[in-house]
């Protein structure tokens, strides 16, 4: 678990598609540097999220770490894009004593977003996101929270109807601590959203299914059934 608070920006050292070393196993790894600020306390196996992708530390020393990235995560990120030099957004994850000053951030990626533009307000920039899979704008909404490349961001504006993309502001402050900021239109970025509205559309589809086969028999299946039915009286 993250809170979407990018502790550094790390450099890409290495990208090796077919690792075949000890600790490799024959899968992709990264190897990112320039990042000893988060690796005095960091042990094998502990969990860091990279551009807000959640990876395993495979191996480390005072300056680099390695992580082992699947199939599945080169599909879904873009982690597969990422080459010598490229700056990256790191967060450990989280520990028990320190204030939560983002959201809730599992570090599972939903799908990658284009940046369709990015347009100076003052010292701010707003930056609009065209997702991969336009689906997932179902559960962005206006002043809600999302995660961009890893960082928890609040939702500007969503428009699902025309072009398909929602928008962020980046004050100057935020603009100097996280990758988005120096990534131009076209880009890629990695987009997590809101957890708790997948797990709540979740419930509530279930609900309704339960409601047209008559199981309906708890407190949510009553909500649902009275808004349900109230829609129907206004209906006819």
């Amino acid at each position: 678990m993250f809170t979407g608070i990018v502790e550094i920006i790390g450099d890409v050292k290495e990208f090796v598609e077919q690792d075949t070393s000890d600790i490799g196993g024959y899968g992709s790894s990264i190897v990112i540097t320039n990042c000893g600020l988060i690796l005095s306390d960091i042990h094998l196996g502990d969990s860091i999220a990279v551009n807000g992708t959640c990876v395993t530390v495979t191996d480390f020393n005072s300056t680099d770490f390695k992580v082992g990235v699947a199939p599945e995560t080169l599909r879904r990120t873009n982690l597969g894009e990422l080459r010598p030099g490229d700056k990256v957004n790191l967060e450990r994850a989280v520990a028990g004593h320190v204030r939560f000053g983002g959201h809730f951030v599992q570090g599972h990626i939903d799908t990658t977003a284009e940046i369709m533009s990015i347009t100076p307000d003052g010292n701010a920039k707003t930056f609009w996101f065209k997702p991969k899979d336009s689906s997932i704008l179902r559960f962005v909404v206006e002043k809600g929270f999302i995660a961009v490349d890893g960082a928890s961001l609040t939702v500007i504006d969503v428009d699902e109807e025309v072009q398909k993309a929602f928008s962020v502001m980046l004050i100057s402050y935020t603009q100097e601590k996280i990758v988005t900021a120096s990534k131009p239109v076209g880009a890629t970025v990695n987009i997590e959203v809101d957890l708790m509205g997948k797990l709540l559309e979740k419930q509530v589809t279930r609900q309704i299914d339960n409601l047209f086969k008559g199981q309906l028999n708890n407190t949510l299946g009553d909500l649902v059934d009275k808004a349900v039915g109230d829609r129907l009286k206004n209906i006819r």
